[in-house]
């Protein structure tokens, strides 16, 4: 065996073969969140499948029509090449975007042609749809005892526990005003994200959220 991992001959191992999740979200804070949900919904498939992201931001949700395919076309192709680039089976692409609105009519017209057009351009893997109502942090606050695990001074104020979460307008706002000191930063999401995992708090929220239960959704047809 060679020292970079490859047989005599350059031909990897069966049993070396790896498999990658990609990401693609807003920006990293809201990847690092989605690997801690992809984490603890698919404990036996992150373990043995490397998750990695791609850097382009993620702007499909006032796409239409040709103008969505191309943009849709251009992500599965960077995930594709993301693959070839760790020498890696493709075996699923997560997409995240905040939809800045409510779970209702709008959201699901914006659900579906995004979805369709994922499944239509991501032939050979698995893909999951992000689509947070309003944002990653609405998300976050399904999970409320995470906070005080980041920050022990953090409280969730009660107005919003145990609340369907994607009809809190502008969730992080209401943390920064509402949490405590340090003011929370849009950075801290993450952090919160891997103490919800760590904590065993997912796959058990608290409250509700439809496009977080739509996301695993797609995540458990993956299984």
């Amino acid at each position: 065996m060679t020292p970079n991992g490859r047989q005599a001959g350059g031909r990897q191992s069966r049993a070396q073969a790896r498999n990658v999740i990609v990401l693609a979200g807003e920006d990293q804070n809201d990847c690092e969140i989605l690997a801690a949900l992809i984490r603890a919904h698919l404990p036996e498939l992150s373990e043995t499948a490397k998750l990695v992201r791609i850097n382009d931001p993620v702007r499909l949700r006032k796409k239409s029509g040709a103008d969505l395919a191309a943009a849709v076309k251009v992500l599965a192709g960077k995930a594709r090449a993301k693959a070839r680039q760790q020498r890696a089976e493709l075996l699923g692409f997560v997409v995240h975007e905040d939809l800045d609105g409510y779970a209702d009519g709008g959201y699901d017209r914006v659900r579906e042609a995004l979805s369709i057009e994922l499944s239509r351009q991501c032939k050979g893997f698995q893909t999951a749809l992000a689509l947070a109502a309003w944002e990653s942090e609405s998300w976050l606050l399904l999970f409320p005892e995470a906070f005080t695990h980041v920050r022990p001074r953090w409280k969730v104020p009660p107005k919003l526990l145990d609340k369907d979460t994607s009809r809190i307008r502008d969730a992080k706002e209401e943390l920064k005003r509402g949490l405590g000191v340090p003011v929370f930063r849009e950075s801290d999401g993450p952090a919160v994200a891997r103490e919800a995992l760590v904590r065993r708090l997912i796959p058990s929220p608290r409250g509700s959220n439809r496009s977080y239960d739509d996301f695993v959704g797609d995540l458990t047809d993956w299984t």
